[in-house]
């Protein structure tokens, strides 16, 4: 899936636009027990109460692809005959109405994952009558002659509110608040099928993860039986690791500031191009990119055969997993400084007797704990600054 097919079904998901017509779902203790289990019709809701739900799914399909949103692929023997897609296929073919394949989903659920607090999962099925794109890219509400039904799960956990003190305007007094329980956003969800080229695609399905450091790859073998990638946040710790041990004392600002702004670079270029699928980096792509930076030969070479034996010699880097195009910092034990990724060309290094310095060059507005300052003598002449 790409970003494009991911945000038309977002858009989906409001009362006015979507075929939901009930949330299944249970309640899960910090114990990991069922603890009630509900199956609530949206007609019955408030509207907004049902507006508040579809904004909890919604969030399920939010974050980056290659980072919070990851690909999962079945098998082709899976497709065929597996208990894990026949499991997810019976769930959504019966809009959620076979009871057994409920409670069988809830047990794999509850028996592979292990949060801090208690939790509730979220199942809903909606069949979505496609519309045609014309060649401008606009949909044509009237021409579609393709149904994408589908399943999205959310798994949100559930948080306790502190009593306190509350005033009551209608009855013009003060109760204690009780503890309530409050359902978080999601942290875990998934889509099945997969909306690949605007279509159906059971051979795939699109699974979410709101915390980059952690996959929960127990629920993801318990449900899919499929492997997932590196957590994106590993990702970048072994990408900087791996460079940090290639290079060894050559590592020096000059060439992690080129390299991070040549990929800064390729990301915006990917962008302006319009191209909906994230920029991915393989192995040659990071050769090349090295070589271009100024690292030698011999450098590339040792990081190449790191990175193979890290992620693998087929295995492609999300660009944005591994540089923060968003942000450029430098830090020492002493001194942090965040600098617009767009204008690192502001830092420089300099050797003044011996001691090594870090060189900002100041153009205006500077500030100093929030207050405006001037910047106007040299403190080692006591003479005016030339600027």
């Amino acid at each position: 899936m790409n970003e494009k097919e991911i945000a038309e079904l977002r858009r989906r998901l409001k009362p006015e636009k979507n075929a939901i017509t009930h949330i299944v779902g249970c309640f899960v203790n910090d114990h990991g027990e069922i603890v009630s289990q509900f199956d609530q019709p949206l007609a019955l809701m408030p509207q907004q109460e049902t507006e508040e739900l579809l904004s909890i799914l919604r969030r399920t399909l939010s974050g980056a692809l290659n980072k919070n949103l990851l690909d999962i692929s079945f098998e082709t023997q899976q497709v065929v005959k597996s208990e894990e897609h026949e499991l997810l296929m019976r769930l959504r073919d019966s809009s959620l109405q076979d009871a057994e394949a409920v409670q069988t989903f809830f047990s794999r659920v509850t028996t592979s994952l292990h949060l801090e607090t208690a939790y509730m999962i979220l199942l809903a099925q909606d069949t979505y009558d496609v519309p045609y794109r014309g060649k401008d890219d606009l949909p044509l509400e009237d021409a579609s002659d393709i149904v994408y039904t589908y399943l999205l799960c959310s798994i949100c956990p559930v948080k306790t509110t502190k009593p306190a003190l509350s005033y009551y305007i209608a009855e013009n007094k003060f109760y204690n608040r009780t503890i309530d329980w409050v359902l978080s956003p999601p942290a875990i969800g998934f889509l099945f099928p997969a909306f690949t080229d605007r279509c159906a695609d059971l051979y795939h399905a699109l699974y979410y993860t709101k915390n980059t450091s952690e996959n929960y790859e127990d629920l993801v073998d318990a449900l899919f039986h499929r492997p997932l990638p590196m957590p994106a946040d590993t990702q970048k710790e072994t990408f900087d690791t791996l460079l940090q041990e290639s290079l060894g004392e050559d590592c020096s600002f000059e060439l992690v500031q080129a390299i991070h702004e040549t990929v800064s670079a390729q990301v915006e270029a990917h962008k302006e191009a319009k191209i909906p699928e994230p920029l991915v980096l393989q192995k040659e792509d990071v050769r090349e990119l090295l070589t271009e930076c100024g690292a030698t030969e011999k450098h590339v070479e040792a990081f190449c055969e790191k990175y193979e034996e890290a992620f693998g010699e087929e295995t492609g880097l999300c660009a944005q997993n591994v540089i923060d195009t968003k942000q450029f910092q430098l830090a020492t034990p002493n001194v942090s400084i965040k600098v617009n990724p767009a204008r690192s060309d502001l830092i420089q290094t300099r050797i003044l007797d011996g001691a090594r310095y870090l060189l900002v060059r100041i153009e205006e507005g500077v500030e100093v704990n929030g207050i405006p300052v001037q910047i106007t003598k040299d403190p080692a002449s006591e003479e005016e600054a030339p600027f």
